[in-house]
């Protein structure tokens, strides 16, 4: 306790969170409309995304006759066209109104879940489960940047941390959600229980989509016209928050805002840290393969089909408290690579026990196995931290934060879809050769890269950020002095000038 005290008191780019009443009434509709939208939006496409699973061992696999690899092409097509659309998903939401793109998006995966319902082969499938995924490729990084935008740094993570969980929600639900309206519809109106579940969700899907066009607030120097509970007082403070905390308004992406990405490091290392955190900690996926596998003496399964998809949603519950966990704790000790690193720590545990266990399962208890696994989530909380600290680390540069995003997450998408089936093959299970040696190696990577960009970040990167921040605070200072004696100017205008985003965010400051 005391080092997290510390860390929190020591930290350079700590602020005063003192906050107005105003102030506090506008986060607060921020929850209440914004986080709530995004958490029930993430519930929502993690239904539709287990309902193809779910609906193929409910009679779709007879239905369509799909009797060969179908099931596992239907995934691969959906991550791919996620994969692709990823990045210019990210670069279009700085063109169009979010609450026009993220919402629009969502109706349209809405009706294209309803269309799988209709169906009669597996290429049909395909087609839809391509657009699936170009369409529903928008949904996290996208509100992940939008969070950028909108909350402080002693604020950030926790919001990033209970949007994130709801990925766990959503598959904690999805079983129980859908084998009810299989087993309650199978039959009615002429349609099978499995292609209800495709109709439901896409109802679902679609009405809150269309909620999205008044609950998302779009951006603090371009609110949303049609989102009736943000007040003229809120985008006043939003500008100033943003001034306040050092970070640059929302801006379009620029051809010079691109080359100004990739031609530096940020963006790649962020993208190696996030995709080894997330491979490091995978072994969790394949619990249930664990559970299936283990037989009585006498050969019989030990646990029953229920109980082995039963037993998981304990290890979800734990996923979620313990992001909620991690996220609290990085805003309230105002510390991001210190949780990173812990989680590594954790997650290496179930590493070396797993890897004894699969070499030599004699020589290791079968509690340890079941421990190891639980263990497993307890460390998946490392994506809302490694984007809190990429808000943190670049907070003048909005552009780079949300290519940076968009090219972390695609490139996880691209690597997953060939690397685990070499590192973890269900022929291999719960046997791997390894699956646990590579975790292992992974989360070793992670505690030394989270270290190293520690160091960078107090070495080269904070002395950048306290540059700007005084930048910002003298433009600020100059602008008030000069309000009195010089007409105001629209920020529409500046741009079409051609000032700099900083001259235009402190001067929107002063004019809203």
């Amino acid at each position: 306790m005391v080092t997290f005290k510390m860390l929190r008191s020591s930290s350079a780019d700590a602020t005063n969170d003192v906050r107005s009443s105003d102030e506090k009434a506008l986060v607060r509709r921020l929850d209440i409309f914004l986080m709530t939208f995004g958490c029930l939006s993430q519930v929502i496409k993690y239904l539709d995304q287990q309902n193809i699973n779910n609906a193929y061992v409910s009679g779709m696999m007879e239905d369509l006759n799909l009797y060969g690899n179908e099931l596992n092409l239907f995934t691969t097509y959906f991550n791919v066209a996620y994969c692709i659309m990823l990045i210019p998903s990210q670069i279009i939401l700085t063109y169009v109104r979010p609450s026009y793109w993220l919402p629009g998006l969502e109706i349209i995966w809405g009706v294209l879940t309803g269309l799988v319902a209709m169906c009669s082969n597996a290429k049909q499938v395909y087609v839809l489960r391509v657009f699936l995924g170009l369409c529903e490729s928008s949904a996290w990084p996208g509100m992940m940047t939008l969070f950028m935008y909108w909350y402080t740094p002693t604020e950030l993570a926790k919001r990033m941390g209970f949007y994130h969980s709801c990925q766990a929600v959503g598959q904690m639900l999805s079983g129980a959600m859908q084998a009810a309206i299989s087993d309650t519809l199978d039959g009615h109106a002429g349609l099978a229980g499995w292609r209800w579940l495709f109709v439901i969700n896409a109802i679902i899907t679609v009405v809150w989509g269309f909620a999205g066009f008044f609950m998302i607030p779009d951006l603090p120097n371009r609110p949303n016209p049609r989102a009736f509970w943000f007040k003229k007082i809120h985008g006043e403070l939003s500008l100033e928050r943003l001034a306040r905390n050092g970070r640059a308004e929302p801006k379009r992406m620029t051809w010079a805002g691109v080359k100004r990405t990739f031609s530096g490091w940020v963006v790649y290392f962020i993208a190696i840290l996030y995709i080894a955190t997330v491979l490091g900690t995978y072994g969790y996926v394949y619990f249930s393969l664990f559970l299936k596998s283990l037989k009585n003496p006498d050969g019989t399964p030990r646990w029953t089909v229920t109980q082995v998809n039963a037993i998981p949603i304990g290890g979800s519950a734990i996923n979620v408290v313990f992001v909620w966990i991690w996220a609290l704790l990085s805003d309230f000790f105002e510390t991001r690579w210190t949780l990173i690193v812990i989680q590594a720590v954790i997650g290496i545990i179930p590493c070396i026990i797993m890897s004894a266990w699969t070499a030599n399962p004699a020589s290791v208890a079968l509690s340890a196995a079941y421990a190891s696994y639980f263990i497993s989530y307890i460390c998946l909380g490392t994506a809302p931290l490694i984007f809190a600290w990429l808000s943190d680390l670049i907070p003048q540069d909005p552009e780079a934060r949300s290519l940076a995003v968009g090219v972390a997450v695609a490139g996880y998408y691209s690597i997953s879809a060939w690397s685990q089936v070499l590192v973890w093959p269900a022929s291999q299970a719960p046997y791997y050769k390894y699956g646990w040696q590579s975790a292992l190696a992974l989360l070793v990577l992670v505690i030394i890269m989270t270290s190293i960009l520690r160091f960078v970040d107090v070495r080269y990167l904070l002395p950048q950020r306290e540059e700007f921040r005084a930048e910002i605070e003298e433009d600020i200072v100059a602008s008030k002095a000069n309000s009195s004696a010089i007409p105001a100017v629209s920020a529409d205008n500046r741009r079409h000038n051609g000032e700099s985003s900083k001259v235009t965010h402190t001067a929107s400051v002063n004019e809203v």
